[in-house]
């Protein structure tokens, strides 16, 4: 999940450019097998971007995140980053 700077108009601006990019990774990367974002609808709640990312193994995790493309998704929200939270789990 990922929290912003801005005011709400920003920070959905910057939501909205960051979940584009990131949903054009899974065509990009080969062991990303799926990939969900969603954007908060909720003006009371703090938390802008929320994604989950499926690929097969924990060593896929670092595939994916060292990736050229994912870098660069990255990089749109980077600068208007409050706070970033994660969660890495097998099912």
């Amino acid at each position: 999940m990922f929290k912003l700077n801005g005011d709400q108009t920003t920070r959905h601006k910057i939501a909205k450019e960051f979940a584009d990019a990131l949903m054009a990774l899974p065509e990009k990367i080969d062991c990303l097998q799926s990939m969900e974002v969603g954007l908060n609808e909720n003006p009371a709640e703090e938390w802008d971007v929320v994604l989950t990312a499926i690929v097969p193994t924990m060593a896929d995790v670092e595939v994916y995140a060292k990736h050229p493309d994912h870098v660069a998704a990255a990089a749109i929200v980077g600068p208007h980053k409050a706070g970033r939270a994660c969660v890495d789990y097998e099912i």
